[in-house]
Protein backbone atom coordinates (compact mmCIF):
# COMPACT_ATOMS: atom_id res chain seq x y z
CA UNK A 1 0.00 0.00 0.00
CA UNK A 2 2.71 2.28 1.17
CA UNK A 3 4.49 2.22 -2.30
CA UNK A 4 1.77 2.34 -4.31
CA UNK A 5 1.71 5.80 -2.78
CA UNK A 6 4.86 6.78 -3.24
CA UNK A 7 4.47 5.62 -6.92
CA UNK A 8 1.55 8.14 -7.31
CA UNK A 9 3.58 10.78 -5.34
CA UNK A 10 6.58 10.49 -7.26
CA UNK A 11 4.87 9.96 -10.57
CA UNK A 12 2.49 12.93 -10.40
CA UNK A 13 6.10 15.12 -9.11
CA UNK A 14 8.29 14.14 -12.20
CA UNK A 15 4.67 15.48 -14.74
CA UNK A 16 4.60 18.61 -12.90
CA UNK A 17 8.43 18.93 -13.34
CA UNK A 18 8.45 17.85 -16.79
CA UNK A 19 5.79 20.42 -17.46
CA UNK A 20 7.75 23.03 -15.69
CA UNK A 21 10.41 22.50 -18.07
CA UNK A 22 8.63 21.86 -21.14
CA UNK A 23 6.54 25.73 -20.67
CA UNK A 24 9.86 27.19 -19.96
CA UNK A 25 11.56 25.98 -22.82
CA UNK A 26 8.38 27.04 -25.12
CA UNK A 27 8.30 30.49 -23.43
CA UNK A 28 12.00 30.86 -24.02
CA UNK A 29 10.91 30.56 -27.58
CA UNK A 30 8.49 33.02 -27.41
CA UNK A 31 5.33 30.03 -28.13
CA UNK A 32 3.91 29.87 -24.65
CA UNK A 33 1.54 32.94 -23.89
CA UNK A 34 1.13 34.39 -26.80
CA UNK A 35 -2.86 33.98 -28.37
CA UNK A 36 -1.27 30.82 -30.82
CA UNK A 37 0.25 28.85 -27.87
CA UNK A 38 1.87 25.77 -28.31
CA UNK A 39 3.11 25.23 -25.21
CA UNK A 40 5.22 21.95 -25.36
CA UNK A 41 4.10 21.13 -21.89
CA UNK A 42 0.39 20.38 -23.43
CA UNK A 43 1.53 17.30 -24.96
CA UNK A 44 1.78 15.89 -21.71
CA UNK A 45 -2.09 16.23 -21.02
CA UNK A 46 -2.05 12.41 -23.02
CA UNK A 47 -0.42 11.20 -19.71
CA UNK A 48 -3.89 10.82 -17.70
CA UNK A 49 -4.70 7.64 -20.13
CA UNK A 50 -1.32 6.13 -18.46
CA UNK A 51 -1.96 6.98 -15.19
CA UNK A 52 -4.11 8.93 -12.92
CA UNK A 53 -1.33 10.55 -11.18
CA UNK A 54 -0.82 12.55 -14.01
CA UNK A 55 -4.28 14.68 -12.89
CA UNK A 56 -2.29 15.85 -10.09
CA UNK A 57 1.04 16.45 -11.74
CA UNK A 58 -0.47 18.54 -14.54
CA UNK A 59 -2.60 20.58 -12.24
CA UNK A 60 0.31 21.50 -10.20
CA UNK A 61 2.79 21.95 -13.27
CA UNK A 62 0.19 24.23 -15.25
CA UNK A 63 -0.04 26.39 -11.65
CA UNK A 64 3.85 26.34 -11.28
CA UNK A 65 4.46 27.27 -15.23
CA UNK A 66 1.83 29.91 -15.34
CA UNK A 67 3.18 31.63 -12.47
CA UNK A 68 6.87 31.47 -13.29
CA UNK A 69 6.11 32.72 -17.06
CA UNK A 70 4.74 36.01 -15.24
CA UNK A 71 0.74 35.00 -16.03
CA UNK A 72 -2.11 37.17 -13.87
CA UNK A 73 -3.65 35.64 -11.04
CA UNK A 74 -6.60 34.60 -13.32
CA UNK A 75 -4.93 33.37 -16.18
CA UNK A 76 -2.92 30.95 -13.85
CA UNK A 77 -6.45 29.79 -12.04
CA UNK A 78 -8.29 29.49 -14.73
CA UNK A 79 -5.84 28.06 -17.04
CA UNK A 80 -5.11 25.31 -14.84
CA UNK A 81 -8.19 24.70 -13.80
CA UNK A 82 -8.78 24.35 -17.68
CA UNK A 83 -6.05 21.54 -17.58
CA UNK A 84 -7.43 19.71 -14.61
CA UNK A 85 -10.81 19.17 -16.22
CA UNK A 86 -8.75 18.46 -19.58
CA UNK A 87 -6.58 15.80 -17.77
CA UNK A 88 -9.80 14.69 -15.77
CA UNK A 89 -12.11 13.71 -18.66
CA UNK A 90 -9.07 12.13 -20.61
CA UNK A 91 -8.48 9.81 -17.57
CA UNK A 92 -12.48 9.22 -17.70
CA UNK A 93 -12.07 8.42 -21.73
CA UNK A 94 -9.07 6.05 -21.16
CA UNK A 95 -10.86 3.82 -18.56
CA UNK A 96 -14.31 4.16 -19.54
CA UNK A 97 -13.84 3.44 -23.46
CA UNK A 98 -13.32 0.20 -24.49
CA UNK A 99 -12.32 0.26 -28.10
CA UNK A 100 -9.08 1.50 -30.23
CA UNK A 101 -11.02 4.47 -31.00
CA UNK A 102 -10.17 5.58 -26.99
CA UNK A 103 -6.92 6.37 -27.47
CA UNK A 104 -8.04 8.67 -30.50
CA UNK A 105 -10.40 10.62 -28.13
CA UNK A 106 -8.13 11.18 -25.45
CA UNK A 107 -6.38 14.43 -26.82
CA UNK A 108 -9.84 15.98 -27.11
CA UNK A 109 -10.78 16.70 -23.70
CA UNK A 110 -7.83 19.02 -22.80
CA UNK A 111 -8.48 21.36 -26.56
CA UNK A 112 -11.90 21.43 -25.66
CA UNK A 113 -11.50 22.72 -22.10
CA UNK A 114 -9.08 25.20 -23.59
CA UNK A 115 -10.67 26.60 -26.27
CA UNK A 116 -13.79 27.31 -24.04
CA UNK A 117 -11.71 28.68 -21.06
CA UNK A 118 -8.41 30.42 -22.46
CA UNK A 119 -10.49 33.08 -24.75
CA UNK A 120 -12.04 34.40 -22.11
CA UNK A 121 -9.29 34.52 -20.14
CA UNK A 122 -7.62 35.88 -22.89
CA UNK A 123 -10.49 39.15 -23.71
CA UNK A 124 -11.14 39.38 -19.85
CA UNK A 125 -7.93 39.31 -17.96
CA UNK A 126 -5.75 40.58 -20.35
CA UNK A 127 -7.94 42.62 -22.22
CA UNK A 128 -6.58 41.32 -25.54
CA UNK A 129 -7.54 42.79 -28.84
CA UNK A 130 -10.02 40.68 -31.10
CA UNK A 131 -13.09 38.57 -30.56
CA UNK A 132 -14.01 35.43 -29.03
CA UNK A 133 -14.08 33.42 -32.79
CA UNK A 134 -10.49 34.45 -33.14
CA UNK A 135 -9.36 33.65 -29.44
CA UNK A 136 -11.27 30.26 -29.88
CA UNK A 137 -9.61 29.63 -33.17
CA UNK A 138 -6.15 30.64 -32.23
CA UNK A 139 -6.14 29.02 -28.88
CA UNK A 140 -7.84 25.90 -30.71
CA UNK A 141 -4.44 26.04 -32.81
CA UNK A 142 -1.83 25.78 -30.59
CA UNK A 143 -3.73 23.41 -28.45
CA UNK A 144 -4.49 20.99 -31.47
CA UNK A 145 -0.54 20.54 -32.08
CA UNK A 146 0.46 20.63 -28.62
CA UNK A 147 -2.11 17.90 -27.41
CA UNK A 148 -3.39 16.33 -30.66
CA UNK A 149 0.13 16.04 -32.59
CA UNK A 150 2.51 15.94 -30.06
CA UNK A 151 0.69 13.82 -27.31
CA UNK A 152 -0.36 11.30 -29.70
CA UNK A 153 3.08 11.12 -30.74
CA UNK A 154 4.23 11.14 -27.53
CA UNK A 155 0.98 8.43 -26.31
CA UNK A 156 2.33 5.92 -29.06
CA UNK A 157 5.80 6.50 -28.24
CA UNK A 158 5.21 5.85 -24.47
CA UNK A 159 2.45 2.75 -24.90
CA UNK A 160 4.74 -0.05 -25.44
CA UNK A 161 6.80 0.94 -22.34
CA UNK A 162 3.65 1.59 -20.34
CA UNK A 163 4.27 -1.15 -17.74
CA UNK A 164 7.93 0.00 -17.27
CA UNK A 165 7.44 3.41 -16.66
CA UNK A 166 4.01 4.02 -15.26
CA UNK A 167 3.85 0.50 -13.26
CA UNK A 168 1.60 -2.34 -13.64
CA UNK A 169 -1.41 -1.68 -12.22
CA UNK A 170 -1.44 2.35 -13.06
CA UNK A 171 -1.58 3.20 -9.59
CA UNK A 172 -4.24 4.89 -8.12
CA UNK A 173 -3.46 6.93 -4.90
Amino acid sequence: MRNTKVLFITQAAVVAALYVVLTLLANALGLANQAVQVRFSEALTILPYFTPAAIPGLFLGCILSNTLTGCMFLDTVFGSLATLIGAILTYLISKKVKNPVAKWLCPIPPIVANMIIVPQVLMHVYEAPGTLLFFTLTVGAGEIISCYVLGMILLFVLEPRKNAIFGQNNVVA
